[in-house]
């Protein structure tokens, strides 16, 4: 039976007190310092209280951290393929040393969990992202998510849980391991078999999900990642569509909190002690079933482990394609000579989508194509953020206006613009000009063009943004909800400097303002904006062309 199925290294640790003791930590928690868990942070604790990260009863230590990452491993040589830690800021860590304590809360600020504190070190985040990643730059998303948003500060020790972290929708398909396990005696299901997804299921996924079942006589788990703060109801009620396709009463969903790591096997890995954990005997691995492959030399050492350590099978599948001449998918292994394929991709689903093309029967459900439309509305009616970034004086703001006042002419959506002087004058006031408080500054511009592009009208952005991992940031804010136009106005310094109105550039060279962009403080220039101007020598409405050019070519305009 599938509940029998031990939990790794033999026990489900679930680390939620209760009774005196809760009463007392709860009181102890109002005299600690406290540190208010990001989504990642959160996703990590709910899992650690649960015991779905079973046999973990905290962060690691610094050998359980070196150890995983030179060999996927605990340092009691127990397969364990990626680093579990809190991360913190240094003004957090001012106030902690080893045997204290600090209060987390979740993302709506309440308490959650203590943590009983055993080290406190500072990591190498480019040495780990090399370790985990194969590689230690910003191009790979893994490496963007870890170095653009860690604190630099690690924490180990024992956590002692209070509260599951609230969640508001879809509590029906919540369960924690030891839940599942209740509900698959409760069936009396058997063998149980995971299937992992971070997108729709399509037909393929679907057609590959129930043969996966057929051949391995089990009940299916879909088990798709969800996070707070992430837009994933749409999704799940892709899934919901999904589910009435299947057999009655031979899967299940269920929802599980972790945001994704882009960590290929290694994250493969984990994902399989997480499913055993809650119960499962088999899980589906297939080639797409990490969007980043990550070649590592440890990888063969890993599957070796897992196929030794782990209960639970990993089973490989194709992706089956569809033949049109049969009207049926087939596995790839099982085309004949010269048979003719019919292929979409993720990328050109969406592209269909983007363009309010037709999507074809074959390859996905009605009700899913419906559901998507509904969240992911053609291009020229989705939310869209213009990001101008450049150098003083390089004539953001002039071209930012110009392309407002056209857009405006053309008129049928709603358009702000959120230029750098305006914005310090209403929203950010308070702040001034170090690294610090610049940062805070491009975090709220970034923040108020997300709110604008999920309500579907056109954020103009024109602030200097001069660090390359910000602009990341404030990417990924906006992506989720529509689309992110980078335009970098690459007007060289000795021009801006000439044009200088303010007299701020001879300030500065005069050593009167400090960290100014382009004199005492870098401008890392963006490595792949999606439109280039270069102002020297050009008109104001020759740039704002430039603009419009692309914003028709890509369709993002009618």
């Amino acid at each position: 039976m599938a509940q029998n199925i031990p939990a790794y290294q033999g026990e489900l640790i679930n680390l939620y007190v209760d009774g005196i003791e809760y009463s007392k930590l709860r009181e102890v928690a109002q005299s600690l310092p406290s540190w208010d868990l990001n989504l990642r942070q959160q996703s990590v604790i709910e899992l650690l209280m649960s015991g779905a990260l079973s046999p973990l009863r905290g962060f690691m230590g610094q050998a359980d951290y070196q150890a995983v990452l030179d060999k996927g491993q605990l340092a009691d040589g127990s397969l364990w393929p990626l680093p579990i830690m809190l991360d913190v800021s240094d003004k957090c860590a001012e106030e902690l040393s080893a045997g204290s304590q600090l209060v987390l809360r979740d993302l709506e600020g309440v308490v959650i969990a203590i943590l009983t504190i055993d080290e406190i070190w500072r990591p190498d985040l480019k040495a780990e992202a090399k370790a985990i990643y194969g590689i230690d730059t910003p191009s790979h998303p893994g490496v963007a998510a870890l170095l653009d948003y860690s604190n630099p500060v690690y924490l180990s020790g024992s956590v002692q849980g209070l509260e599951a972290p609230a969640h508001h929708s879809f509590k029906h398909l919540r369960y924690s391991p030891q839940e599942m396990r209740q509900q698959f005696s409760k069936l009396t299901w058997g063998n149980v078999i995971a299937m992992h997804a971070t997108q729709p299921i399509h037909r393929a996924e679907y057609k590959m999900a129930l043969q996966a079942a057929l051949d391995n006589n089990a009940n299916l788990m879909l088990h798709p990642l969800v996070a707070e703060g992430e837009q994933y109801h749409s999704r799940v009620r892709c899934y919901q569509e999904v589910l009435k396709y299947f057999p009655g009463q031979t899967t299940l969903l269920a929802l599980l909190p972790l945001v994704e790591y882009h960590a290929g096997l290694r994250e493969q890995i984990l994902h399989a002690i997480i499913r055993q954990n809650y119960g499962c005997t088999h899980m589906i691995t297939w080639d797409r079933y990490a969007a980043v492959k990550v070649d590592s030399k440890i990888d063969n050492h890993l599957m070796k482990a897992a196929q030794e350590q782990l209960d639970i099978k990993l089973v490989s599948y194709e992706l089956p394609v569809y033949v049109e001449a049969r009207s049926e998918y087939v596995a790839p292994s099982m085309l004949q000579t010269g048979e003719a394929v019919a292929t979409i991709d993720s990328n050109d689903f969406y592209h269909r989508l983007d363009r309010d093309l037709e999507v074809p029967e074959w390859f996905s459900f009605p009700e899913v194509v419906s559901e998507v439309r509904s969240s992911y509305p053609p291009l020229v009616c989705r939310g869209l953020t213009l990001f101008f970034t450049g150098l003083s004086g390089s004539g953001k703001s002039t071209i930012a206006n110009a392309v407002l006042a056209k857009l405006l002419e053309i008129g049928g959506r709603h358009m702000t613009l959120l230029d750098g002087d305006v914005v310090r004058s209403h929203l950010s006031s308070e702040l001034g000009f170090s690294k610090e408080h610049r940062n805070i500054n491009i975090r709220r511009i970034g923040y108020v063009a997300s709110e604008i592009t999920k309500n579907g009208g056109i954020a103009i952005c024109a602030p200097i943004a001069p660090y390359a991992s910000l602009r990341r940031e404030v990417r990924d804010m906006i992506t989720k909800y529509g689309t992110f136009v980078e335009i970098h106005v690459a007007t060289p310094l000795e021009v801006c400097e000439a044009r200088d109105r303010k007299g701020l550039y001879a300030l500065a060279r005069a050593g009167k303002i400090k960290e100014f962009t382009g004199i005492s403080d870098p401008y890392e220039e963006p490595e792949m904006p999606e439109i280039v101007i270069n102002t020297d020598g050009i008109s104001v409405e020759e740039a704002a062309q430039q603009v419009f050019h692309y914003l028709r070519k890509e369709r993002l305009i009618d």
